[in-house]
């Protein structure tokens, strides 16, 4: 259930703000509602054992998701910085 509440919220929160660093945080909040709702239908009981594989598809996400975040940032200010030296001339 809070999966699927942070999943909506960030895909709301992705289309309504206008700041790029707002936008990319709420795709972030997305993520973290899908990953979780992901483990949630993985879970099979308390007496069945563990599957590993969603588990490991959602590490992997994780860090997939860390990398594309700096990634944006890191494009978010270079477009800033740009911005400005336009502005100068």
């Amino acid at each position: 259930m809070l999966g699927i509440v942070l999943a909506a919220l960030g895909l709301q929160a992705a289309i309504l703000q206008q700041d790029a660093i707002r936008r990319i945080l709420a795709i972030n909040v997305l993520g973290v509602g899908v990953f979780l709702v992901f483990i949630a239908t993985a879970y099979q009981g308390a007496d069945a054992p563990p599957d590993a594989v969603p588990h490991a598809l959602v590490l992997t996400g994780i860090v997939v998701a860390v990398a594309a975040t700096a990634l944006a940032l890191a494009l978010q200010r270079r477009m800033e910085s740009s911005d400005v030296d336009a502005d100068d001339e």
